[in-house]
């Protein structure tokens, strides 16, 4: 093979072969409480940052959060649902893409509450934020980011 026709050959193959590293957005979908506000304000930081959100009103929040594994005291005021994991809460951006990115084998992340200053909340932040990792197998939560 010459060089011109493996140099042809090359640039072919680089216009033709996909790109993995070319992706879409993240999908991700939301459920929240009909009346809560602040979970607009996530899905709009989240849209910001590179995700495309479907937000789902539901009155059985709760419930979605126990299916999937967040034990009461550790909910948040909304529930998402992205890539085969849970995220309660007004979790940061760059923790979810840690998760995402490392694919630990467990259910979920959570930030519980609703903490001044997280994304979509108002207010100043007081003090860090730790979120949690949760299992569907009913194991405490344990510690995953403080940030």
């Amino acid at each position: 093979m010459n060089r011109r026709t493996f140099f042809l050959g090359s640039s072919i193959a680089i216009f033709v072969l996909p790109l993995p590293a070319i992706a879409g957005p993240t999908k991700a979908t939301l459920y929240k409480n009909p009346q809560c506000t602040c979970c607009e304000g996530y899905a709009a930081y989240l849209r910001k940052n590179g995700f495309e959100v479907e937000v789902k009103p539901t009155n059985d929040l709760a419930e979605i959060s126990q299916k999937a594994g967040v034990p009461e005291k550790y909910q948040g005021c909304h529930t998402m649902f992205v890539d085969g994991y849970v995220v309660d809460g007004h979790v940061p951006v760059e923790i979810v893409r840690k998760l995402l990115k490392e694919r630990p084998a467990i259910a979920g992340i959570t930030l519980p509450g609703m903490p001044a200053g997280s994304p979509g909340m108002n207010g100043q932040k007081t003090q860090a934020f730790s979120i949690y990792a949760v299992t569907k197998d009913g194991k405490p939560p344990t510690l995953y980011a403080t940030v």
